[in-house]
């Protein structure tokens, strides 16, 4: 089977990382995820249980979508807080300060 080259991408507010590597096509998004080693990098990332997407788009199944050359994988690390309720808590503080 031919080999594409895709990269794995995981970021933290301290620690970005993209990590280029060539696979087999037909290869999956979990696949690439595991065969990159970002888990070395970052051992806190459960990947049976992050979400993924490729280039900013979400994937709904990791384990089945299949990637293209010079796809970007994309691993996402969990909200901490709803966006609503943080735009709520910034606009609630600058009401404060008016």
């Amino acid at each position: 089977m031919a080999q594409i080259q895709v990269e794995v991408a995981y970021a933290t507010p301290q620690k970005q990382q993209i990590i280029a590597l060539n696979v087999e096509e037909g290869c999956t998004v979990l696949q690439a995820a595991e065969q990159s080693g970002i888990c070395d990098v970052f051992p806190e990332i459960n990947l049976a249980e992050a979400k993924m997407g490729i280039f900013g788009k979400a994937v709904r199944n990791p384990s089945e979508e299949q990637l293209k050359s010079a796809d970007r994988v994309e691993i996402y690390r969990p909200l901490i807080i709803d966006p609503k309720v943080a735009r709520a808590n910034r606009a609630a503080k600058a009401a404060k300060k008016a």
